[in-house]
């Protein structure tokens, strides 16, 4: 489970910005080629956040699709999962959206 590691992550960079102020809501923009799972994620995040100034925050995930372009035939074109194929049949394909995942915002108070 991957979730737990980039949970971690998030809660230790939010818990570090906030310099010691109470974290209420944490925002995380999610590619849908991470194989990230949403749910797995908010618990981990629980889980991470624990006795920490992030303890009890909210995590919200936006979703971003995958989006790839072919080299051969030149399309762009969305890319639901892993399957690197472009509608023309090309494998030649380059991804350019859905691999990502940022902290978007945190609020603190």
């Amino acid at each position: 489970m991957h979730e737990l590691a980039i949970a971690t992550n998030v809660a230790d960079a939010v818990c570090e910005r906030a310099a010691g102020r109470r974290v209420r809501r944490v925002t995380v923009r999610i590619g849908a080629l991470t194989a990230v799972v949403p749910e797995a994620m908010r618990w981990c995040f629980r889980l991470a956040a624990e006795g920490t100034v992030a303890d009890g925050a909210d995590l919200e995930i936006e979703h971003q699709p995958g989006a790839g372009h072919c080299r051969s035939c030149g399309a762009d074109f969305g890319l639901p999962d892993l399957v690197l194929l472009c509608p023309c049949g090309s494998a030649d394909v380059e991804v350019t959206a859905g691999r990502d995942l940022r902290i978007i915002s945190m609020e603190v108070g």
